[in-house]
């Protein structure tokens, strides 16, 4: 039992964020910029700037910096196979190299780097693939 503890520790589970709505979601879209289909690797999750944006699961901060087109970005290894992106933030409240606990603050919403208007891009890597974040946003721990 302590070893399926252990391993659930490292799914994100639940909303990074408190958002209006989701403005735009996982795979084939239409590109706001460039107006061409393309495709998206993870979820916008609209919401004010500065609105705070929580870790799902515990782990240790890989990267907390500016990255070209996902502005300021931090990316949280869980473990287990686990990595989560949050992109556009206004301000970073990590480093790299930190380790964090589930719900702990990463920084705040924003509008950084190739963004339309605040929002957090959340993606969810498995293995080093992205997939749908949706079902990580839905789920509820009890």
């Amino acid at each position: 039992l302590e070893y399926y503890r252990e391993v659930m520790s490292s799914v994100p589970i639940g909303k990074p964020v408190w958002s209006l709505w989701v403005s735009s979601s996982y795979g084939r879209r239409t590109d706001p910029f460039k107006k061409t289909k393309a495709y998206h690797k993870g979820v916008d999750l609209a919401g004010r700037t500065g609105n705070k944006i929580k870790v799902k699961a515990k782990g240790k901060v890989t990267r907390a910096e500016y990255a070209g087109g996902y502005g300021n970005l931090v990316v949280v290894d869980h473990g287990n196979g686990f990595q989560t992106k949050y992109a556009h933030m206004n301000k970073i409240y990590v480093k790299k190299g930190q380790y964090v606990e589930y719900d702990e603050t990463l920084g705040e919403v924003g509008t950084t780097g190739r963004s339309t208007g605040p929002h957090l891009h959340y993606e969810v890597l498995y293995m080093g693939k992205n997939v749908d974040p949706m079902p990580f946003l839905k789920a509820k721990i009890s």
